[in-house]
């Protein structure tokens, strides 16, 4: 162990002091020995991080340390230093242990964080666990997002942490260039521009009147705003975290924030980009689904369409034919993405023409689709169901290639239409399968739906179909003649966490069919036409 005199300690403990706030590296470059290494009298410290600790002594004698410290203290500080009696010896190898021990728990607690933000798949999510990780780290209660990409590239949005949406409206009154965070968003768009720190709002006496207002109505005092931009990803947006009291984060607590803030904008990047071909998919999907469901006398229509995250090849249509008659179907294509989508307008699109020629018999229709799939995609395989509806006769003669069966539901009776078993379309080298013939009573409300539905409930196939039916008997009796009340009930009551449209999306007589993203992040699209039978 070295022989360090007690004066030299004292010196070695204010060091100590003043380091606190150090990292790790600055420490041992501000303690880096002098001169030539002598014989290393300190064990090596272990490798962290690719960082080589071994230490070494440095060439001046313990006499020469002797000489300079005695000739650094007075003869009142060398009597108080002794009354204070001993002080543990610290050796420089304790001191760079301990800096790299900090640095490790930075770099542990930095590293949690990111892979808590990885985790999200949506950007509600992430911006929600960006403002939580970023006020855990500059040490604040409080904060906000404003996300404002490129135009193109994404929604603006703004989201709060410990505000609620008026405290958020209270900020957006003061003026923009006021705001730190408005002076980074209106900065030079290629430029990365640098954080913000307000330490004591109400001792600035530039700062803006409406901004010293709204920090006293919402009582903050201090605000550290960190910009959201790499040279890769561009300006996004900026976070802002408020303090109750006069602060701001200290040179250590500022570099974690920067390094979490460059990977938070790199995963929102990422998101953007999926969210943005999301959006082109959803787009292509409502312009091959119908935009309105027609109006026939004797029946009213409604129709919802859940879009998956794989964005899946699920389909209904509905459409006049010849004499009063009614045509509805519905079907899957096997894969998901644009390649699924593509196949299932080409699918629907056929299904229609051949309705029109024959759709008075459905297996005639069914046959000449799965004779079409065949020829042309001969590794994919499809689902269907058709139905040929007789609105004034309330006659349904409908048939189903591997499909899942409808669902007849109304106060005195909810069942399954028992229709004959058949493989999918493209499965076999000759598909056909009787059709199946029934009446619906006045007032009963025939569902059309997609496998989807089964699958997103995360049921077996059994329990999924009992869910199905409770939550179609479940209906309340003032909503049974309203088909879209209807699915929107046997929806929300199979799959609680589907995010459907509003009530205003759709009305009992509007007969428009509707689509929407599922808020509950599911993979599956979900499908169900409803026909309520006057």
């Amino acid at each position: 162990m070295l022989d360090i005199p007690s004066r030299v300690r004292v010196d070695v403990d204010a060091l100590i002091a003043e380091q606190r706030d150090m990292g790790v590296c600055d420490a041992i470059g501000r303690n880096a020995p002098a001169g030539k290494p002598a014989a290393m009298s300190t064990p090596h410290l272990p490798k962290v991080a690719g960082i080589n600790s071994s230490t070494h002594d440095p060439a001046h004698t313990a006499a020469h340390k002797q000489a300079h410290a005695s000739a650094s203290l007075t003869a009142a500080e060398a009597l108080t230093a002794a009354d204070r009696g001993p002080v543990p010896a610290i050796g420089p190898g304790a001191l760079i242990q301990d800096r790299l021990a900090s640095w490790v728990s930075d770099l542990t607690t930095l590293h949690e964080l990111t892979e808590r933000l990885a985790r999200t798949a949506t950007l509600d999510d992430a911006l929600d666990e960006l403002l939580r990780a970023g006020a855990a780290l500059v040490g604040a209660r409080r904060g906000m997002v404003v996300l404002e990409p490129p135009e193109g590239r994404g929604p603006a949005i703004t989201t709060g942490l410990g505000l609620a949406h008026a405290d958020l409206g209270h900020i957006e009154t003061v003026p923009r260039s006021a705001t730190p965070h408005g002076r980074i968003l209106d900065g030079a768009p290629t430029s990365v521009p640098g954080a913000v720190a307000q330490a004591d709002l109400f001792r600035d006496e530039g700062l803006d009147p409406r901004l010293r207002e709204v920090a006293a109505r919402l009582g903050y005092a201090a605000s550290y705003a960190l910009p959201l931009a790499t040279q890769e990803a561009g300006k996004l947006g900026v976070a802002v975290w408020f303090y109750d009291e006069p602060a701001e984060p200290v040179e250590r607590q500022r570099h974690l924030v920067g390094l979490y803030g460059r990977y938070a904008t790199e995963h929102l990047a990422r998101l953007l980009e999926l969210d943005r071909a999301r959006r082109r998919l959803a787009t292509i999907t409502e312009e091959l689904l119908p935009s309105r469901l027609p109006r026939v006398p004797g029946v009213r229509l409604a129709a919802r369409h859940l879009r998956g995250s794989r964005g899946g090849g699920e389909w209904y249509d509905a459409l006049p034919l010849p004499e009063g008659a009614l045509g509805l179907a519905v079907g899957a294509v096997s894969g998901s993405g644009p390649s699924a989508l593509a196949a299932m307008g080409r699918l629907r699109a056929s299904l229609r023409a051949y309705a029109v020629m024959e759709g008075e018999d459905p297996v005639a229709v069914l046959s000449d689709l799965e004779l079409l799939l065949r020829l042309t995609e001969p590794a994919r395989s499809a689902t269907a169901l058709f139905a040929y509806c007789e609105p004034a006769l309330r006659k349904v003669v409908l048939a189903g290639a591997g499909h899942t069966p409808p669902l007849i539901t109304s106060t005195r009776r909810t069942e399954f239409v028992e229709t004959s078993l058949s493989a999918p379309l493209g499965m076999l080298a000759c598909w056909e399968a009787p059709s199946v013939e029934f009446s619906p009573a006045p007032g009963e409300t025939v569902l059309l739906y997609s496998d989807g539905l089964l699958r997103r409930t995360g049921d077996s196939m059994d329990r999924a179909f009992a869910r199905l039916h409770s939550a179609a008997a479940s209906v309340p009796r003032a909503l049974r003649d309203d088909p879209a009340a209807v699915v929107d009930h046997v929806l929300r009551t199979a799959l609680p966490g589907a995010s459907l449209p509003g009530p205003d999306a759709e009305g009992p007589e509007s007969g428009q069919g509707t689509s929407g993203a599922d808020g509950c992040g599911a993979a599956e699209d979900v499908v169900m036409l409803a026909a309520w039978f006057e």
